[in-house]
């Protein structure tokens, strides 16, 4: 299932599905790790919509920091190499255009390679915001300003940030 697909699933629909049919259904939700969904899919059912992204958030707080890291790390770079070779998953890719990020000019794609190799060489994972919450100039703001971050505060916002963009993932793909 994809953000940018038109078909949503009902939530009551989700309460009642194999753990299987519920991974493959909402695995899109934290990018390329569905093994949260699948977590997740033991707290059913669920009241609501809200339900549903807290028990997201809950199997995703119950992670080793290695697991958290492979998370962070399963994100592409904002207007990086994955967009340029047209490698980004569906939701991503509507992300990232929502952004502005399709619509870059010549100094503000330098910009973000700059400010992409300087975060991956001082973090050692990709920088992680809910682009669908901010344009492009608050983007690259927050890109150098969290820069100066430590790298724990910054997984810690990572983390917050895709549990912003799975919130999103599924108010898009699920009704309620």
């Amino acid at each position: 299932m994809s953000v940018v697909a038109s078909a949503v699933v009902r939530l009551s629909d989700i309460n009642v599905m194999s753990e299987a049919e519920f991974t493959a259904t909402l695995g899109f939700v934290f990018e390329n790790s569905p093994w949260v969904a699948a977590r997740a899919a033991a707290a059913r059912p669920f009241a609501d919509l809200e339900a549903l992204h807290r028990a997201m958030l809950a199997a995703l707080a119950a992670t080793t920091a290695e697991e958290r890291e492979a998370l962070i790390r399963a994100h592409p770079e904002l207007a990086g190499k994955a967009a340029i070779a047209g490698e980004l998953t569906a939701e991503s890719r509507s992300e990232q255009a929502r952004a502005g990020l399709d619509r870059l000019t010549p100094d503000e794609f330098t910009r973000f390679h700059d400010l992409n190799a300087a975060y991956g060489a001082r973090f050692g994972f990709p920088f992680v915001i809910c682009a669908r919450l901010a344009g492009k100039a608050a983007i690259l703001e927050a890109m150098a300003r969290r820069l100066g971050n430590s790298r724990e505060a910054e997984i810690g916002e990572a983390i917050i940030q895709i549990g912003l963009i799975g919130r999103l993932r599924i108010q898009d793909a699920v009704a309620p």
